[in-house]
């Protein structure tokens, strides 16, 4: 509250007078002598809306002169202390020679404007007290204007209705502030605020939060905050969790159809490419199971779903593997062999020519199990081995020695040739035919 300043002085001066003696006593005869002028002074009030305000008028050098207070519409509210105006919500708490005090309680900005401090005395003297009604904003509102669909445009408005003076409005995202586009419209005494923005949108943005925040002097630096989770519209993705390992008849199957998508959908549809599922197919909501396999139920599963902005598929392809079982012989028990005997198992001996040989299975000591036996095989194959390898060898020794016998052959009829062309030569020449002979003959 800041004081107004006060009616001036009541009491007039004489015209002008040049300042000489005569004129400075009668200056002060005025001042000690004539009677001191009354006064009124009123205060400012700012309150909020709803509140109560306290409305003062303080007086100077009363004497008891009739103080009267009205509203903004002149309607008197009290005289002298007493009530003029039959309204319950305006209380007179102080009446002094120096301060006059009303309440007004449950404020409205209908209560706004001057109130009027009156004094009456042989001239009326007034000051006038206004009253300021703050209106705070209520914590805004979010208004869809376009619905966000992935691939385009989400257009968010944000709206404070009421507020005096007009509120300021902020888009943050992250901590980063979105601008946006601002109007604002009087309603008379208050105004009413909004913003809008635009913003691109995609799949990974659904659930982004998004805060409007209304500042307003009223609120002493705190905000009313608005918070909003964008919603984002997209087609669905299905995916079949199935699994793992080797299926065998006899096994049991479970497939569940894994689904995203906003909204999210509804229906989900099982099928069999190209035929009907099983008849022990079982489908529970995203679930579908199939008890005691067998390889009729080979094929591909199909999950499909779908919204409004989309469908899509999932397949999976089911193989189902023949069962492998163990070949078990349990023993006979002779007719004559008393029950409570425990009959004795001997241990077969095992032969290295016998291709095949029982056992006894340690968890069931009277049934023999078939197995077949690797060594005969291993030592048949080794010597059929052996006895190709020698015969090779015996074929490589008998040619290599016919193509060495050949070749001396050979050698030997061309040195006969050779020498029997000397003597030949000898015999024409007429040489000695016995030296000849006779070293022919050595």
């Amino acid at each position: 509250m800041r004081p107004v300043r006060s009616s001036g002085l009541c009491c007039l001066l004489p015209g002008s007078f040049s300042l000489t003696v005569h004129s400075l006593v009668l200056l002060l005869l005025l001042l000690f002598i004539a009677p001191r002028c009354q006064a009124v002074q009123a205060e400012n009030v700012t309150v909020l809306e709803g509140g109560t305000a306290q409305i003062s008028c303080r007086l100077q050098n009363y004497d008891g002169s009739i103080v009267v207070i009205q509203n903004p519409r002149r309607q008197t509210l009290f005289f002298n202390g007493t009530r003029a105006l039959k309204d319950d919500r305006f209380q007179m708490v102080l009446f002094t020679q120096r301060l006059v005090r009303i309440t007004l309680t449950n404020v409205s900005v209908s209560d706004e404007g001057g109130y009027f401090c009156q004094l009456y005395t042989d001239a009326t003297h007034h000051q006038v007290a206004t009253l300021s009604v703050s209106v705070p904003p209520e914590t805004p509102t979010v208004e869809v204007k376009q619905e966000a669909v992935e691939g385009g445009e989400a257009e968010l408005t944000c709206v404070s209705p009421r507020s005096k003076p007009a509120t300021t409005l902020r888009w943050m995202r992250n901590s980063r502030e979105i601008p946006g586009v601002v109007s604002q419209q009087d309603n008379g005494k208050t105004f009413s605020v909004s913003s809008t923005i635009r913003i691109p949108v995609e799949r990974k943005d659904n659930g982004a939060a998004l805060n409007c925040e209304a500042i307003h002097p009223a609120l002493s630096g705190q905000k009313r905050v608005r918070h909003y989770r964008l919603d984002v519209y997209f087609a669905p993705t299905v995916r079949i969790v199935s699994p793992t390992g080797i299926l065998r008849e006899g096994d049991s199957l479970s497939l569940t159809c894994s689904i995203t998508g906003n909204p999210l959908p509804r229906d989900i549809l099982w099928s069999k490419i190209n035929d009907t599922l099983p008849e022990r197919a079982e489908i529970s909501g995203p679930t579908l199971q199939i008890s005691r396999l067998s390889q009729s139920h080979n094929g591909t599963y199909l999950c499909q779903a779908q919204n409004n902005y989309g469908r899509a598929a999932d397949h999976y392809t089911l193989l189902v593997y023949e069962n492998v079982s163990v070949t078990t012989m349990a023993p006979t028990t002779p007719p004559t062999q008393p029950t409570t005997t425990k009959p004795t198992t001997t241990p077969p001996t095992t032969s290295l020519l016998e291709p095949e040989s029982r056992l006894l299975d340690p968890e069931d000591p009277g049934a023999v199990v078939e197995t077949h036996s690797a060594v005969p095989y291993a030592v048949i194959g080794g010597v059929l081995a052996l006895l190709v390898f020698t015969v090779i060898c015996v074929l490589i020794v008998t040619i290599w020695c016919s193509v060495r016998q050949k070749g001396s052959y050979l050698t030997h009829e061309a040195s006969g040739l050779d020498e029997h062309g000397e003597v030949q030569e000898a015999f024409l020449n007429g040489n000695d035919a016995s030296q000849g002979k006779k070293e022919y003959l050595l």
